[in-house]
């Protein structure tokens, strides 16, 4: 049960060349126009010459019947706990068994440094925390390679590895909104990403070129390689989410570092009520206090005047957010933030009916380019003076607005010590050189990847977090 990337992966490392399990499916949800297509031959292996079918979620009870199948693997995020338990309800409903798999048979070792950025939840920071690490990482001197979470959206086979090294390659690749909302950034900043679906290659190709990984992650979901020191994000505007979303707890309690973000949006009781649960559940972790102050670029476009959002998708879609930095901006800026709905067409209006809790603003959809010409057509259509993005990319490379953009742009701010410079340089720099066999192994029950034993050599890295303070 996935959305095409923790579904991918779990197959790759556990499942793929594995002569104990028949994987006669892949279920799809949260993100269209995956389901009706198959995972293909060229990445599932000669055990699948025609390749797996991906269904529709709603087909899951049916498939169990049909295709007698004794067990449901769940691989995907940023779901309440809930609602993972209404999953499960349905699969032993039908009979069959319920699954998570873990880090130890999915996380794969590096032969460099990896620092993971994770969250709690879609929309706490994550991207922000990633470009801030970045910039630390490079301060050291290290040579950063960026491997971001997988959003492979096109053409499965020929998005296997993907590598980013200028926005030409956005282009190059085809890449979505949401794929750009992610790489611009770093690309802007000079920094390699790597992306796509098979991310044993991946890492192969991305650490021979970096002193340092950074796994910059995706939703809330666990990282795909075994972090050296483990960056997770909580968001204050939605206390008590880090112990409600799956599989966000988890990062929360297995984190090193918890960074409390936006603690100059959100209200004391609640940044305190975040902190609390941190110390709770995780006493080891180091707590950094971070601010995400807000700029926009032509003020003078936005200031009393009545205003289009365009926000951040993910984050005002399942990240259950009403609002993000854009509604932030022009409320400061005294705006008119104007009700989109009467002009939304397409996915856009569907997300409406979808996530109710949206409010004036426009989610960033475009996941293909009927998605982007409908985003298009919304922009121009609205009786607005001007449009408010807070999406991290560039609308203008992609649609051609007929009225002026300001551009909302926001970055990590640490306000608490020890910050993340201080964190990341103590952690790297004890770090012992230890050599690891990376091959993939099958655990006892046949399905457990490249977390299993490892062979202790000279001159590779392990993690030594737990020693150090």
């Amino acid at each position: 049960m996935g959305a095409a990337g923790r579904d991918f992966h779990d197959f790759n490392v556990c499942y793929r060349g594995n002569p104990r399990y028949e994987v006669v499916a892949f279920t799809a949800t949260q993100i269209p126009g995956i389901h009706g297509r198959a995972y293909p031959p060229e990445l599932a292996g000669p055990d699948y010459p025609a390749g797996i079918p991906i269904h529709p979620e709603e087909d899951l009870a049916r498939l169990i019947a049909e295709r007698r199948v004794q067990e449901v693997v769940f691989a995907y995020s940023d779901v309440s706990h809930e609602y993972v338990m209404d999953r499960a309800s349905l699969v032993l409903a039908a009979g069959a068994d319920f699954r998570f798999l873990g880090p130890d048979a999915t996380m794969l070792r590096a032969r460099v440094p990896v620092v993971a950025v994770c969250a709690v939840r879609t929309g706490a920071g994550k991207s922000q925390t990633s470009r801030r690490a970045v910039d630390v990482l490079h301060g050291l001197g290290r040579r950063v390679v960026v491997v971001r979470h997988p959003m492979p959206y096109g053409d499965l086979a020929a998005q296997a590895v993907q590598r980013y090294a200028s926005t030409e390659d956005l282009d190059r690749h085809q890449t979505t909104i949401e794929e750009r909302e992610e790489f611009e950034p770093h690309l802007r900043r000079g920094v390699v990403v790597y992306a796509g679906v098979d991310y044993a290659r991946i890492l192969e190709a991305a650490q021979a070129e970096a002193d340092v990984l950074v796994w910059d992650g995706g939703n809330n979901d666990l990282p795909f390689y075994r972090p050296d020191v483990h960056v997770v994000v909580a968001d204050p505007l939605r206390p008590g989410h880090e112990v409600r979303y799956f599989p966000g707890e988890a990062n929360f309690r297995m984190a090193d570092v918890i960074v409390v973000n936006k603690v100059d949006t959100a209200r004391p009781e609640d940044v305190a009520k975040v902190v609390a649960n941190a110390r709770a559940l995780n006493p080891r972790a180091v707590v950094v206090e971070a601010a995400s102050p807000i700029a926009v670029d032509r003020p003078e476009l936005v200031a009393g005047k009545r205003v289009l959002v365009v926000e951040d998708g993910p984050t005002v879609t399942h990240g259950e957010m009403g609002f993000g930095a854009g509604s932030v901006a022009a409320t400061r800026l005294g705006a008119e933030a104007i009700d989109p709905r009467p002009f939304a067409v397409g996915s856009i209006a569907e997300a409406y009916r979808r996530y109710p809790w949206l409010g004036n603003v426009v989610p960033a959809l475009g996941y293909d380019s009927k998605q982007v010409a409908e985003l298009e057509q919304v922009v121009n259509s609205a009786e607005c003076d001007a449009v408010v993005s807070a999406t991290p990319i560039d609308l203008t490379r992609l649609i051609h607005p007929t009225k002026p953009i300001a551009r909302v742009t926001y970055e990590l701010r640490e306000v608490s010590h020890p910050d993340l410079a201080e964190v990341l340089t103590a952690r790297l720099n004890a770090l012992a050189p230890v050599r690891y066999n990376t091959d993939a192994r099958h655990g006892d029950d046949g399905a457990s990847g490249s977390g299993g034993q490892e062979e202790a050599e000279t001159g590779e890295w392990a993690t030594s977090t737990r020693r150090t303070t």
